[in-house]
């Protein structure tokens, strides 16, 4: 899901690096909102959206309205919520996400589908459809590939990639609720690791970093690399350093190679 956001920033020609931060700042807000409640998915969901959508607005101004490049200005805005995160919890874990959210996770249908493929069923067709079906997703694939021209042709160039953080923005935060109920409660920075390895998922997945060219396949591709390789690495038993370290190094000779 966060590598569904990020896929249409780098199409749009940017880069998103606030996806991690999104995602940890609407873990806790999901986990200290509804502290182990049943009956409050909704205003979790809705202040959880209304997050990713300020926070993917500023992105998308600032990006376009300030001559920087993208990588620089999102990690500020990252650095900022980030921040953010300490006022209200002092660094500390606290609340649980509800039985019932986390059962969405965890439930297997028909006894061995994880029920969280339900939410995949909704996303996946939704980003396909908006990447290759709608004009947005035309009108995205042109601007990455040549502003200019696209501006020519009558296309708003700053509202395409505004929208384009936006959505990421929005992913992102579902993103983090999602992940809220897997770990049942959330900490500081928890999922920061994502913004990293979100933009690798999608370049290995063969989305090119200049703009124009990509797909959502391929990123869920890249993503179920990166999943594969911290599930092997775990199970070496490796320390967090060292795991950290051949993580890198491994997706340096991935990069290479693609």
């Amino acid at each position: 899901f966060a590598a569904a956001g990020q896929t249409m920033v780098v199409i749009s020609g940017g880069v998103d690096l606030s996806v991690g931060a999104v995602m940890s700042s609407t873990a806790i807000l999901t986990t200290y909102i509804m502290n182990g409640q049943e009956g409050r998915f909704l205003e979790v969901f809705v202040l959880a959206m209304g997050i990713g959508l300020l926070v993917g607005f500023l992105n998308g101004i600032v990006t376009t309205k300030i001559n920087l490049p993208p990588m620089i200005l999102t990690m500020a805005i990252s650095n900022v919520v980030t921040r953010m995160q300490y006022v209200p919890t002092a660094g500390q874990p606290g609340g649980y996400a509800s039985d019932a959210f986390s059962s969405t996770i965890f439930y297997k249908v028909f006894g061995f589908i994880p029920a969280i493929a339900m939410y995949a069923i909704i996303v996946w067709p939704l980003v396909f459809f908006l990447l290759n079906r709608s004009t947005f997703g035309r009108q995205l694939f042109l601007v990455g590939t040549n502003p200019n021209a696209a501006r020519l042709n009558g296309i708003n160039v700053n509202k395409i990639k505004v929208v384009s953080y936006v959505l990421s923005g929005v992913l992102c935060a579902f993103a983090g609720m999602l992940g809220a109920a897997y770990m049942e409660t959330a900490r500081c920075q928890i999922f920061d690791k994502y913004a990293f390895n979100s933009l690798i998922a999608v370049i290995v997945g063969g989305t090119a970093f200049t703009g124009g060219i990509g797909t959502y396949a391929g990123s869920i591709a890249g993503s179920l690399l990166m999943v594969v390789l911290d599930n092997a690495l775990t199970l070496m038993n490796m320390s967090q350093d060292t795991q950290n370290v051949t993580r890198g190094i491994v997706m340096i000779l991935l990069l290479i190679i693609y």
